[in-house]
């Protein structure tokens, strides 16, 4: 492989990691539409921000999908618990006085 084929293929595989992290963060977007909605359900209803259950299945349910997707459950489940920490993080502000 010559240098010029190396950098003809690095640019096509950026442009790959490109688009993925592109549809990451609209796919996120949507996720966070969801949440909000359900941080102002659970806020009306008098729900508390977190569900503790509901994280732990989830977070059992990312660990199954990653392995079985070779990725590795620990760093999946290291993201989900950002993802969640923000989740909640946003219901709170819906229980918030005012809102």
């Amino acid at each position: 492989m010559t240098s010029d084929d190396a950098q003809a293929e690095l640019r096509r595989l950026r442009s790959s990691i490109d688009n993925l992290d592109a549809a990451l963060v609209h796919l996120l977007a949507e996720r966070f539409k969801c949440t909000e909605q359900v941080g102002r359900l659970k806020a009306h209803a008098g729900m508390p921000p977190a569900d503790p259950a509901r994280e732990a299945v989830q977070i059992e349910r990312l660990r199954k999908l990653s392995d079985e997707s070779g990725l590795d459950p620990a760093f999946a489940e290291k993201i989900l618990n950002v993802i969640i920490a923000e989740v909640i993080r946003n219901h709170r502000q819906f229980t918030a006085p005012g809102e």
